[in-house]
């Protein structure tokens, strides 16, 4: 089945909420089929900070410019401050939400491998995306594989291209690329570190790629994206 774009439409059941919120269940559980005794697959999912807007404040502190008690009768005064400012807004810093699925190892549940699926929230502000960049980043230092899958289409920039640039390293095309997947790892040697990654170009009406996960320097299993993708949207009745 092709790959459907989950964010032009106005179609319900195409909602990536619901695609993204599903996924990351289907991924581990099929990854916990695969996966030696000794590792264990997590979906997680953080749906970042709601905007609440603090009426009480607003009402507070709305009262608009009022005269000094220097200024009345109309005489002009040598210094003047403006009346304290309306708060319009007052709220915590959204955070981006987050889908993804982490795996760990059983005995002292040390992360080794991350599946990040790309949300609009991560690509919309330059404080998101630098959030998802250093995170990614400081797992691939750590020795954490990590994948990004990222199908969304109305967002243009390219966390995997920002990372890339982050890390020093030249951009692909992948990199420049709408929608794509890739998994990267970091390999040590002495006292060099390289970047190395499998990588692809998503298209809408394609089908989807399979792609290593490093649970260790020799060891994979592979991630299916394509049959994950179809079973989530089957069980979710995404057409």
């Amino acid at each position: 089945m092709p790959l459907r774009d989950h964010f032009h439409t106005n179609s319900t059941p195409l909602r990536w909420e619901r695609l993204h919120n599903g996924w990351p269940m289907t991924i581990a559980s099929r990854l916990n089929a695969l996966l030696p005794e000794e590792y264990i697959a997590s979906p997680g999912i953080h749906l970042g900070t709601a905007m609440e807007l603090d009426v009480a404040a607003y009402e507070r502190e709305s009262g608009g410019w009022q005269p000094g008690p220097d200024s009345g009768g109309g005489v002009a005064v040598a210094t003047w401050a403006p009346a304290k400012p309306a708060i319009l807004l007052e709220t915590e810093f959204p955070e981006p939400s987050e889908y993804e699925v982490r795996i760990y190892t059983q005995d002292e549940y040390r992360l080794v491998a991350a599946i990040e699926l790309v949300s609009p929230s991560n690509k919309d502000w330059p404080e998101n995306r630098q959030t998802f960049v250093n995170k990614c980043e400081a797992m691939l230092k750590k020795g954490v594989c990590v994948t990004i899958v990222d199908l969304v289409t109305t967002r243009i920039p390219n966390l995997y291209g920002e990372l890339l640039d982050e890390l020093g390293a030249p951009r692909t095309a992948v990199a420049n690329s709408l929608i794509y997947a890739t998994t990267c790892r970091g390999e040590r040697s002495g006292l060099r570190w390289r970047l190395v990654a499998w990588e692809h170009e998503l298209s809408i009406g394609s089908v989807m790629p399979t792609l290593p996960i490093w649970l260790s320097k020799d060891f994979l299993v592979p991630l299916e994206l394509e049959s994950t993708y179809e079973d989530s949207c089957r069980a979710l009745r995404i057409r």
